[in-house]
């Protein structure tokens, strides 16, 4: 477990450090977009927290630096203004950062991990290997906002096995087991484990592509609200929304920038960077709708055979490069159709990472759910009871998304209007006899 566990820590760190490294001290410290930190906040953050709950809480040591506490705690400043904060520079940073991991590894050689709750199966290191690699998805976003000439470079996924497959898998009715009581880094609100009973459904064999959209757009759909929530159509005309984010039309032609390079936005690939109103009123458009929370993980998880659910779609063993396009390795989505040693049971495919999918659930607690090990990973963003809730729930992971932060119970959430994330979404049906 310890083997595991430092493994899991080294590669959050490096790449860390390979998105960090990539870009000089001016953009490192520069706001790229009003909504993201520069990213030297992150950098001091992720040693930050990783000093809090492990060497603190775990170890029982004294604070290194607590007169920096209040500059990297996420509540306290919203990222807004984190560039008007005395943050560390680059350099103290990455000491800073260093100097933590090397205490991390030297408390991880010997402490027991068991017989106290962070402990048990090494939650808390696992919490933190999760916690950096999140913030280097948050840290690629910043990344494809920064302007200036391309300084990341990935190999493309290969091409798509397609021939002969089905536009949308069927989900019968009946009960499964959505949750989880027994993975052990799971986050509080992917527990409890309970039973959840669905009318059938159709869903999407793979996500919503480029070509598919692009004949949204053709077809007047950014003009017309009657495909729009209402609150969606507002949003659509004062922010002006005509195509996703990053896509430009030149010369009759759809072009995206990603990472710094300018190129035609590819008819293959799922979509990427649509609000939850876009996908909302596409898939009116196209006479369906988005699946619920539910509905997608019973599509990921359930296997109607053995009646049990799995940890991915394809089974219980982590992600390979065969089953998911995940951890940053080609730095855009797979094209639909791809990874078919992925699917589901039910002959989903591309259900963990290339593109989040927008649900159609909002974001709330299980039954039974039990804020742990800190009310602000999830409960506070919960609605009040009574009031409308302001997330929407994304599943499945994207291309960013390191396979330790990335499983078939996982869930993310964000407002509505966010389109800088790497989400898409694909579209469900109900059944029209239910069964």
């Amino acid at each position: 477990m310890r083997e595991a566990i430092a493994t899991e820590l080294l590669a959050a760190r490096d790449r860390t450090a390979l998105l960090t490294d990539a870009v000089d001290d001016g953009d490192l410290t520069a706001q790229h977009s009003r909504l993201m930190s520069p990213l030297v906040w992150d950098l001091a953050h992720i040693g930050n927290q990783e000093e809090l709950w492990l060497l603190r809480n775990v170890g029982g040591r004294e604070p290194m630096h607590p007169e920096i506490d209040p500059l990297y705690d996420a509540f306290e400043h919203p990222r807004a203004e984190r560039p008007t904060l005395p943050l560390l520079p680059p350099a103290e940073a990455r000491a800073y950062a260093r100097e933590v991991r090397g205490r991390v590894l030297d408390l991880l050689s010997g402490v027991r991990l068991t017989g106290a709750p962070l402990l048990e199966a090494g939650f808390a290191f696992g919490l933190i290997a999760q916690h950096e690699q999140q913030h280097d998805e948050t840290m690629l976003i910043t990344h494809q906002l920064r302007k200036g000439a391309p300084v990341l470079t990935a190999p493309a996924p290969g091409p798509a096995p397609t021939e002969g497959l089905p536009a949308e898998a069927v989900v019968p009715a009946g009960p499964f087991t959505m949750g989880t009581d027994t993975e052990p880094w799971a986050l509080d609100n992917e527990r409890p484990a309970h039973q959840v009973d669905l009318p059938g459904f159709a869903i999407d064999t793979t996500p919503v592509s480029n070509a598919a959209y692009q004949r949204f757009i053709e077809d007047g759909g950014y003009q017309e609200p009657r495909w729009w929530d209402p609150l969606g159509w507002a949003h659509r005309t004062s922010a002006q929304l005509s195509a996703p984010l990053f896509w430009s039309r030149q010369d009759g032609q759809w072009l995206r920038r990603r990472f710094g390079h300018l190129e035609p936005v590819p008819a293959e690939e799922p979509v990427l960077h649509v609000t939850w109103y876009e996908a909302d009123a596409y898939a009116r458009w196209a006479g369906r709708r988005l699946p619920t929370e539910a509905e997608w993980e019973k599509a990921a998880r359930h296997d109607p055979v053995s009646g049990r659910s799995r940890r991915f779609p394809w089974g219980d063993a982590a992600p390979g490069p065969q089953h998911a396009n995940l951890g940053q390795r080609h730095l855009r989505p797979a094209p639909v159709g791809s990874y078919p040693e992925g699917a589901s049971p039910y002959g989903v495919r591309q259900l963990i990472g290339d593109v989040w999918e927008w649900t159609a659930s909002d974001f709330t607690p299980y039954p039974g759910f039990r804020a742990w090990p800190y009310r602000e990973y999830s409960e506070v963003f919960f609605a009040p009871p009574g009031q409308p809730a302001e997330y929407k729930v994304l599943r499945g992971g994207s291309f960013a998304v390191a396979p330790v932060a990335c499983r078939g119970t996982f869930r993310n959430w964000d407002y509505p209007i966010r389109r800088q994330i790497f989400a898409g979404f694909r579209t469900a049906r109900d059944l029209l006899d239910g069964s």
